[in-house]
């Protein structure tokens, strides 16, 4: 059986954890006798069998940004002809797995990482681009043979978004994590080269700076914890140039508050995340939206203790008072997430995280309580094995 997988991220080009899941999938499919796994990426050329990549078309440079993806998936289109099976992964590639499915008469088989009636801020990013994302979406839901949602929340975010679609066809699978790829590594000259004193506590977020991330909202828990902590930010690629002028300005105010304030903002390599999570006394994820949260599993697995809001997916990874601890969240139900009550929000991430911090024995016991679970729930071969059969399932419909 070949399965051609579809995606707008794939290593090298990787900048968040949809990209994760679809290197780690592709990784665990193509390890199995009984499937030929073929890649189409969006980007440059890759040194890689059965992958093939897409750039822009040149005739589109100067269009928005939602038409130049749209060109990409006509001609990933082209590229999957002789497929049984396509398997698309997010808005930017759903439409090539729409219209591969509709012209090869193969199932088109989806994954549910984000929703884009949950995320109505693209609106800022890309205008009017967001209405067509919003419809390309709509489309390839209501017709693909089966939707894979990432957790439980998703699930009921995507029948609740997309009501006409039968709840039969959506299906449950985890994302997964590499417990030998994030293992803890302990490094403190690595630490250090990112100016961060593996000596000291710390705190670490690791995001792209997106309003479903809660990074301004973070930044204003953390002001609050005591002066030896230091607060850690692995954080780049901001959606618009104002949400990155508003975390610039709470950078900057923190700074003249403490000393400890790191702001890394390149993508790092996989081993330097892993030395920052493995040195940090905790790792924070203060997202008001998030099907999942893959960045929690990275986290566990390194043995490190999550500080993370209770909203989406997050409360299927995270076990509050065992590895780690859970943040309640009012939220506003008109699709942005927003805190009915902000301040609180923050009072209650900041007393949940200034808890973790201030007992580093606590914090060591719910980081090895994290990482057993990582190993135990969340492995790839078990992934891989329940995709091929909603695989089997779509193809006999």
């Amino acid at each position: 059986m070949r399965i051609d997988v579809l995606s707008k991220e794939y290593p090298p080009e990787i900048y968040g954890g949809a990209g994760v899941h679809v290197a780690e999938l592709v990784r665990a499919l193509r390890e199995r006798s009984d499937l030929t796994t073929r890649v189409h990426a969006f980007g440059a050329p890759r040194d890689e069998p059965d992958t093939s990549s897409y750039a822009d078309h040149a005739e589109l440079a100067d269009a928005n940004a939602t038409l130049r993806t749209l060109g990409v998936d006509l001609s990933i289109v082209d590229g999957c002809a002789g497929t049984d099976l396509v398997h698309s992964h997010t808005w930017y590639a759903n439409f090539a797995g729409h219209l591969a499915g509709l012209l090869y008469g193969v199932p088109h088989v989806l994954t549910a990482h984000s929703l884009e009636p949950m995320r109505p801020w693209k609106a800022e990013q890309l205008g009017g681009g967001y209405a067509v994302s919003s419809w390309v979406e709509r489309t390839a839901y209501l017709g693909a043979d089966a939707v894979i949602a990432v957790s439980a929340a998703m699930r009921d975010d995507v029948l609740a978004s997309y009501p006409d679609i039968d709840p039969a066809k959506v299906h449950v699978v985890h994302n997964g994590i590499d417990t030998e790829l994030w293992a803890p590594r302990h490094d403190p000259d690595r630490v250090r080269s990112h100016g961060v004193d593996p000596d000291r506590p710390s705190v670490v977020f690791v995001g792209r700076i997106t309003r479903q991330k809660g990074l301004p909202l973070f930044l204003r828990a953390v002001a609050q914890l005591p002066p030896e902590v230091q607060i850690v930010l692995c954080a780049g690629a901001p959606d618009t140039p104002e949400i990155e002028a508003e975390v610039v300005a709470l950078v900057d105010e923190l700074s003249r508050t403490r000393d400890g304030v790191i702001w890394i903002r390149e993508m790092l390599p996989r081993v330097d995340v892993v030395s920052l999570l493995s040195a940090a006394t905790a790792f924070v994820c203060p997202s008001i939206y998030e099907p999942l949260g893959i960045v929690n599993l990275e986290a566990m697995a390194c043995e490190t203790a999550v500080v993370a809001t209770a909203t989406g997916g997050i409360p299927e990874v995270v076990v509050d008072g065992v590895t780690g601890r859970l943040v309640p969240i009012e939220q506003a139900t008109d699709g942005t997430g927003t805190p009915l009550d902000p301040e609180r929000y923050v009072a209650d991430f900041a007393a949940a995280l200034i808890e973790v911090v201030s007992d580093p024995e606590r914090a060591a016991e719910m980081g090895r309580a994290g990482r057993q679970r990582a190993i135990e729930s969340f492995s790839w071969s078990a992934i891989a094995e329940q995709t091929v059969e909603i695989y089997r399932t779509a193809s006999t419909r």
